[in-house]
């Protein structure tokens, strides 16, 4: 049993995560540590809810701490968490800075600890088709990839009025994608940034196109605000044909809908959901078949953390992916003129 307790009470705690550790029969959730009780969310029964975090680092009994915080506060929980001799699981973005992780990385290996990112995206159901898609080898050699991650949300942008690195979009939502193409395709040879403000100089950053290459493979990460009709999940590109992913993973709409990983259609998608192959194979025959989507489901990622404490299994988030993937967003958000 790996008993764990949460730095952070709101939303991400208890949409994104705890669904998902609760559902596990090998984790026990014990504590949740927020400074401001917030009752908009139902409490677990039998878990302590508390505003004093000492509750959390006097319990021997706590093996693992999520940290589920604004990401302002990841590299400062996330060190706690270390120095008081705790496992640590820590939100996307890890932290603002590859040094930051850099350095949380060393404390963990110096005290002989655990600490990975919770990068539950890597499980989405369209991500995780596009790979089967591609590894069937019916496209042939692959030579592009496009990623969408789209929203018609102007209110936000607009909203506004400053610009900070840090609460960008590039590295609110570029942490998804980006790190899925490090997961699957490994560290590009080169990047070419497009990271704009779109309501001017001095603004929100809303809107990022990343190329990201890989010898003649070209993968493009592309993520907008002002997106009324979505461009496809995912178009990938290869000498013999092409797959387009319309929709997303459906587990964070069932989120939003209190529709829980404990019903059986937890995320999965519906025949209209499907993906379009399409290609020619070696007889030169047409073919254009929709693709059943694979079930997606982020408890994987606790269930690793699980393997990984307990068992002493690798990590499936490994370290230098992750600093990678901060350099990545700090290369991008550079590029903007402040």
């Amino acid at each position: 049993m790996l008993t764990i307790a949460y730095i952070g009470g709101g939303k991400s705690a208890h949409r994104y995560h705890m669904p998902f550790s609760l559902k596990n029969e090998n984790i026990r959730v014990k504590t949740i540590f927020s400074p401001v009780q917030n009752d908009a969310w139902e409490k677990v029964p039998g878990v302590l809810y508390t505003d004093n975090i000492e509750d959390i680092w006097s319990d021997d009994e706590v093996q693992l701490v999520v940290v589920s915080t604004p990401s302002d506060f990841h590299y400062q929980y996330g060190k706690m968490a270390l120095e008081k001799g705790k496992n640590a699981l820590v939100e996307k973005p890890f932290t603002n800075t590859s040094a930051e992780a850099k350095e949380l990385f060393a404390l963990a290996k110096e005290k002989n600890l655990f600490i990975q990112c919770y990068q539950n995206r890597r499980f989405d159901s369209d991500f995780l088709t596009v790979q089967k898609v591609i590894e069937s080898g019916v496209l042939g050699d692959i030579l592009e990839v496009e990623m969408h991650y789209d929203y018609f949300r102007p209110e936000i942008p607009e909203s506004i009025t400053s610009f900070s690195k840090v609460n960008s979009y590039l590295y609110g939502h570029g942490c998804h994608t980006i790190d899925q193409v490090l997961s699957y395709f490994g560290n590009p040879e080169r990047i070419t940034y497009d990271v704009r403000q779109l309501l001017g100089k001095g603004r929100f950053n809303d809107y990022f196109d990343l190329d990201l290459f890989y010898g003649q493979k070209k993968v493009s990460v592309k993520s907008s605000y002002f997106r009324l009709k979505e461009r496809p999940s995912f178009i990938v590109t290869g000498k013999k044909g092409c797959f387009v992913k319309q929709t997303k993973d459906r587990q964070e709409e069932h989120l939003k809908m209190f529709h829980m990983p404990t019903n059986a259609d937890f995320g999965i998608d519906l025949p209209e959901h499907y993906g379009v192959l399409t290609y020619m194979d070696d007889a030169g025959r047409y073919h254009e078949e929709k693709v059943v989507s694979e079930v997606g489901d982020y408890g994987r990622v606790y269930a690793g953390v699980y393997e990984s404490i307990v068992n002493g299994k690798e990590k499936i988030v490994k370290d230098e992916e992750t600093i990678r993937q901060i350099e990545i967003l700090e290369e991008g958000i550079n590029t903007i003129k402040e």
